[in-house]
């Protein structure tokens, strides 16, 4: 309890009260605002392209995340050649630092020397400035996350599926049921409470992995890239304004708590079928 207060309701009241106050300074001490900083944030272009980009960014790595982490854990689940190698393959980006994996992928996308212009470029396809055209930044942003949290996932697919009844598949091979009609109709219905853990943990991390940007786009080009979370770091370090960050902090927590509703008070009633 006592590190739950610290480390998570005390910052949370004292950024509300900071986003009730303007900046203070040792000449001018600061003052009380109410909700100035809140009629601002809907005149702030920043502000609203980084929440558009950031609802993008979870609608393009949330599902595809899940899908992907599923499809591998279903995959490895069999017996193949190497199966221990291939879980390896697929587990080993998770373990990597984010900042490390940033700078791997950077050299992918790097114009005209990077991997995948250099394999466009054996197509006769001209080289595509991947993080430099604001029409393509983002995108890139969430393929290397998808790549980077499928891993992650699959664990606990793969786990929930080693913890299937056997006799559940082999009462359903004897029904006449295909192994499409087993994985829909009975294995997939009790995999729901791992995708519910997983769908939080995929929607957290889309609204506060900042890492990558630092090394690859830094919010650019034009915002084209920027997270809210980035923008909230941006507005706190760089511009020294701790009571707009503190604004911007307190929208994040507000969208976070809604998510939260959603998933635990409509998604797990169809998880546990209440």
């Amino acid at each position: 309890m006592v590190l739950l207060v610290t480390f998570t309701h005390y910052p949370a009241i004292a950024s509300l009260v900071n986003s009730l106050f303007s900046n203070g300074t040792v000449i001018r001490p600061r003052k009380f605002v109410g909700i100035e900083h809140y009629k601002h944030l809907v005149e702030d272009p920043v502000f609203l392209t980084t929440i558009k980009n950031t609802a993008l960014f979870a609608l393009g790595t949330v599902p595809f995340s899940i899908m992907l982490a599923l499809g591998m854990a279903l995959w490895v689940n069999q017996k193949l050649p190497g199966r221990a190698w291939v879980r390896l393959s697929f587990f080993t980006p998770t373990i990597l630092p984010m900042i490390a994996a940033a700078n791997i992928w950077l050299f992918f996308y790097t114009p005209e020397v990077g991997l995948f212009n250099r394999l466009l470029g054996w197509f006769g396809i001209g080289g595509v400035n991947w993080l430099g055209d604001s029409s393509t930044v983002l995108g890139a942003l969430m393929v290397m996350t998808v790549w980077k949290e499928a891993g992650f996932f699959m664990i606990f697919y793969l786990a929930a599926l080693q913890a299937l009844p056997k006799e559940l598949k082999e009462a359903a091979t004897i029904e006449g049921a295909s192994a499409w009609t087993y994985f829909w109709k009975v294995a997939f219905p009790l995999l729901m409470p791992t995708t519910l853990f997983v769908l939080v943990n995929a929607c957290l991390n889309a609204f506060k992995l900042v890492d990558h940007l630092f090394v690859l786009t830094k919010g650019g080009p034009n915002n084209a890239s920027n997270l809210l979370l980035y923008y909230i770091y941006e507005v706190a370090f760089s511009f020294f304004d701790r009571a707009y960050a503190a604004t911007l902090t307190m929208v994040l927590l507000v969208i976070l708590v809604l998510l939260s509703l959603v998933q635990f008070g409509f998604v797990e009633r169809k998880t546990h079928y209440r």
